[in-house]
């Protein structure tokens, strides 16, 4: 049970590095992207844990409806629109976080693939929002009658909002520095305030800078990427008695690892020696 699980994790790195490497071309870059991926200690719960095999298939379908978005793009046909609306199907019946997937598509549309803007690429997306929203109500009524869902005057909205930020920024932290991780981070009692503004201030100041720099459009990307794939589950609707969770970054942190990758790889080639010491820190990074 457990090996599948870990064959489950390799294949969807394979995907991730071979769906990077096609829209990119870039192949070291998508392969530490990929590589990252495989071994960050925070993707240690969705792998190991039996249950969350969930989150594997779900990234799973995400990759492939990527890929079968790609062959969309490339030649348009009703034949490869329902593959892709199939993929997208399957990853709902594995775990509902995938709603966000037609979003992260319009992402990808301004880059790598960098589509002209025009109103067909919201308009081809759209029975991919509905399965979203139809799976969004389906899930929501099921966990309700599960009675998994906070109701409002348990966990009052003002805190729902300040543990959300708050997350967003520990992600980030247990990304980069990956110690002291747990199986459950029990929901605070208490929010203070200088907390969620530093978490808010922190938020705002890197949106507005990856929004400036429109020449580096995988900054943009990769930073909504990650803020937009984990609305579902950063608490705004309250499922279970959890602050936050590990296995939630399965997907989101690859935003951000794209970002990171780019935009190293882009300040490395300004140098003399920056090829160099940029490839080394990656293995660093990875070891």
């Amino acid at each position: 049970i457990y090996l599948t699980n870990v064959a489950l994790h390799i294949l969807n790195a394979l995907l991730l590095f071979a769906i990077l490497k096609r829209m990119t071309g870039a192949r070291w870059r998508s392969a530490f992207v990929a590589f990252a991926f495989a071994l960050h200690p925070l993707h240690v719960e969705s792998v190991a844990w039996v249950a969350e095999r969930k989150d594997l298939l779900c990234a799973l379908f995400w990759f492939l409806s990527m890929w079968a978005y790609v062959n969309f793009v490339e030649k348009r046909s009703v034949a490869r629109y329902l593959l892709l609306a199939a993929m997208f199907a399957c990853g709902l019946m594995s775990k509902p976080m995938i709603v966000t997937l037609p979003f992260a598509l319009l992402l990808i549309d301004y880059w790598p693939l960098r589509r002209p803007w025009n109103w067909s690429l919201l308009t081809e997306k759209m029975p991919l929002f509905a399965l979203s929203a139809a799976s969004s109500v389906v899930t929501y009524l099921v966990q309700s009658r599960g009675g998994t869902v906070q109701p409002i005057d348990r966990i009052p909205a003002i805190s729902r909002i300040g543990n959300a930020l708050i997350s967003y920024v520990a992600y980030l932290g247990q990304l980069v520095w990956p110690a002291n991780l747990a199986v459950f981070y029990p929901y605070p009692t208490h929010i203070e305030l200088w907390q969620v503004l530093a978490a808010a201030t922190a938020l705002a100041a890197i949106t507005a800078a990856v929004l400036w720099a429109r020449d580096s459009r995988y900054l943009a990307v990769g930073w909504l990427w990650y803020l937009g794939t984990l609305i579902p589950v950063i608490g705004l609707v309250q499922v279970g008695a959890q602050a936050h969770a590990d296995r939630y970054t399965y997907i989101p942190v690859i935003g951000i690892a794209i970002a990171l990758t780019w935009g190293t790889a882009e300040i490395a080639v300004r140098w003399r020696w920056g090829k160099t010491v940029a490839a080394w820190s990656g293995v660093a990074a990875c070891l």
